[in-house]
């Protein structure tokens, strides 16, 4: 046998007032008592967890009536509870997915609670598993489970006939929940709802942006060059960046450049200095080491200027003694002087004449020789007169001189020669020495001509710095915003650039300031007509993809119920004919053009009517009793509509078993024939379906699994006894 429900908890629900709880074994529970006793209220607790919004048909005014309101021997309570227990592998929750959709569970667990509290402030809280959810989440719970608060799974008392009272399309629904298509038509319904609202916003969107559209375009007109001056100033923002920026990277690169090197020759320069300091000191050590030898070569030199002055003088006196010896040669014929003195005294002329301007030595040779030739000439004669003596005379004193001269020209020249040679190597380090110190001089002064264009270029490249601020300022930009750039290469030349710069500036100019607020006016604008378009776009969308589910439902409750409907017109033939003993029956679906629907106080599926459309099918009876002629439902007895109802819910049944049904009182119009009937179909299909069934009739108490008895209590509250039968 099936079992899915186990348990109901009641707790300050209206008459329970103390925490009871009913056990309900698989098969059928029998629930029983007399009038008054509050067996009721256990079938209005089900039908109130089940997802019941209205008192009215939980039999109360308001959901305060629903909290037990107290006795002379008890006090009221502030809050009523109730908790139901499924077994959840035998309650058929889907497991697709959808529970997930929905926060709910699967039917993978092994026990699942449904609890509901009413405050006495009209608050109510419902929750699966202790875990608190909406009402919308436990009617989609028990949707797919194909159970609910509007249809056949409670049967309250006096509703027996419920399937013949209602209208056609509610039936429609009733065998749709039984079938476990409410789940579909709850969505349907849902998506309806959403068409519709996607509609309404769609018109009001639509209406707004063609409001918006003619204005839109008004500032359009207005700001269309000014959007054009917007690319201007983008394009010439572009290209002052190139411009500048590869500038001013240039002369960072540049200065960097003379910074590294002015950094790299410091060590240069010392190195330099240090040379030169070496140099100069090596050389001003070689100057000090020989201080006597230099004064000795100075002395040397003043005496060999002297020397050369006596020269002169001697120069002179050879003159004299040629001037002589021309007046000898002249006066030769008037003196008794022979042809061969004349001869040597001519010789003597000419070796004076070409001894002078010869050095000391030859002029010493040159005069000696002279004066031997003048003394062989005259050979003692005594015809050269007086002159000749003179002659004479004269190169004897000059021929001593000659000869002082000639020991200290020889002294002089063994000094020097002396000087030269311990001053050769003293000459060759120093000449070494002076050249180095020049060299490291040089060098020096080298770097210094360098270091002085490093600066003077560093000094150029900060003018040019300078200048280059000076435009961007002009541009009305800050030079720190190009030293953040990353290095940028120009397309095309300088020249072409700042060119192109000047033009963009010219065309900004005149096109004059921009109206910002007629700017921002224009962008909120075309923000809003954008939004506007694009949420039309959207819910165009959503309507179509939302029509797309609308059809796709109604294909699914469509076919799945088109295959059910025609087993359960045969079972309800069936049924029919074993209710009445015979006869015709027969469900037929008709197009409901427009029904009206009557007020009843369950509202039987309400939902289902209102979310039908003008092409839904409707489900009409149609029925014949033996031995009478009966055109309409109403035509029929309390008895026959109760029996009607009952064929057409086992019908219903036999083709899709509920989970578990609950029915009260629905057998009280029957005779004892029909109750002891209705009493063995039970038996059949508790098989299938699990039952609570409030009884007075002793056929049903005996199908009956388990007997509970309700008494009240003396304080106004409700007993609960049970009994088990042993079959």
């Amino acid at each position: 046998m099936r079992h899915s429900l186990t348990r109901l908890e009641l707790n300050g629900f209206k008459s329970f007032a103390n925490k009871t709880t009913l056990e309900f074994p698989a098969g059928i529970t029998a629930i029983v008592g007399p009038n008054g006793s509050g067996k009721s209220n256990i079938i209005d607790a089900i039908r109130w967890l089940l997802g019941e919004r209205e008192a009215k048909n939980l039999r109360g005014g308001k959901s305060e009536d629903l909290i037990f309101a107290g006795s002379e021997k008890r006090p009221r309570m502030s809050l009523a509870q109730a908790t139901l227990y499924f077994n959840g592998a035998a309650l058929q929750v889907s497991d697709k997915g959808k529970e997930a959709e929905h926060g709910l569970i699967s039917s993978s667990i092994s026990e699942i609670s449904v609890m509901r509290e009413a405050e006495r402030s009209g608050l109510n809280h419902y929750f699966l598993n202790k875990s608190e959810v909406r009402l919308k989440d436990l009617i989609d719970f028990f949707a797919q489970a194909r159970l609910g608060a509007k249809g056949l799974t409670v049967i309250t008392q006096g509703n027996s006939d419920l399937f013949i009272r209602v209208s056609p399309l509610e039936r429609r629904g009733m065998i749709e929940e039984i079938l476990g298509l409410r789940e579909f038509q709850i969505k349907k319904t849902d998506a309806e709802r959403r068409l519709k609202n996607a509609q309404i916003n769609l018109d009001k969107a639509s209406a707004l942006s063609d409001e918006i559209l003619p204005h839109l375009r008004s500032l359009k007109r207005q700001t269309s060059r000014w959007e054009k001056r917007s690319e201007i100033e983008t394009e010439l923002r572009n290209l002052e960046n190139q411009f500048f920026g590869s500038r001013l990277q240039e002369l960072v690169k540049k200065n960097k450049e003379i910074s590294s090197e002015a950094d790299s020759g410091k060590g240069d320069f010392e190195k330099l200095e240090q040379a030169q300091g070496l140099a100069e000191k090596e050389m001003k050590t070689l100057e000090e080491s020989h201080p006597s030898e230099k004064k000795e070569l100075d002395a040397l030199r003043k005496t060999i200027q002297t020397l050369r002055e006596k020269r002169g003088e001697y120069e002179r006196e050879i003159g004299k003694l040629q001037g002589q010896a021309e007046f000898l040669e002249k006066n030769a014929k008037s003196i008794s002087v022979s042809s061969e003195f004349i001869e040597t005294v001519r010789k003597v002329k000419r070796e004076l004449e070409n001894a002078s301007g010869k050095d000391l030595e030859d002029l010493r040779s040159a005069v000696q020789g002279a004066l031997r030739e003048l003394a062989s000439a005259l050979g003692g004669k005594e015809e050269a007169g007086s002159d000749g003596a003179a002659i004479r005379e004269d190169l004897r004193i000059f021929s001593g001189k000659l000869s002082e001269l000639d020991k200290e020209i020889g002294e002089l020249r063994a000094k020097e020669q002396e000087l030269e040679k311990s001053q050769e190597k003293f000459y060759e380090n120093f000449k070494k020495a002076a050249y180095a110190a020049q060299d490291a001089k040089e060098r020096l002064d080298k770097w210094h001509t360098k270091n002085r264009e490093k600066i003077l270029e560093k000094e150029r490249l900060e003018m040019r710095r300078e200048e280059l601020g000076h435009q961007i300022s002009q541009a009305g930009r800050k030079i720190k915003e190009f030293e953040e750039l990353r290095p940028v290469v120009m397309p095309e030349s300088e020249e072409a650039t700042e060119k192109r710069m000047f033009r963009l500036r010219g065309e900004l100019a005149s096109m004059g300031e921009v109206d910002e607020v007629v700017m921002k006016e224009a962008r909120e604008t075309e923000e809003r007509y954008e939004f506007l378009k694009k949420e039309v776009e959207d819910l165009v969308s959503a309507q179509k993809d939302l029509k797309k589910l609308i059809g796709d439902l109604n294909q699914k409750i469509r076919v799945d119920f088109t295959e059910s409907f025609a087993s359960i017109n045969q079972e309800f033939q069936k049924f029919f004919e074993l209710m009445f003993g015979g006869g015709k029956a027969r469900l037929k679906l008709e197009k409901a053009e427009k029904v009206e629907r009557e007020e009843i106080d369950n509202e039987v599926l309400r939902q289902a009517q209102d979310s039908a459309s003008a092409e839904e099918e409707g489900i009409e009876i149609q029925i014949s009793l033996p031995r009478k002629r009966i055109n309409s439902l109403d035509m029929l007895s309390g008895g026959e509509r109760s029996l009607v109802g009952i064929a057409a819910l086992f019908a219903m049944i036999s083709v899709s078993p509920p989970p578990f049904l609950v029915l009260d009182e629905i057998d009280a119009p029957l005779d004892e024939k029909n109750a002891r009937r209705f009493g063995e179909m039970l038996r059949d299909f508790s098989k299938k379906t699990q039952f609570i069934v409030v009884t007075h009739n002793r056929a049903t108490m005996e199908a009956a699994d388990v007997l509970y008895g309700v008494t009240l209590n003396e304080d106004g509250t409700s007993k609960l006894l049970s009994m088990k039968f042993e079959k």
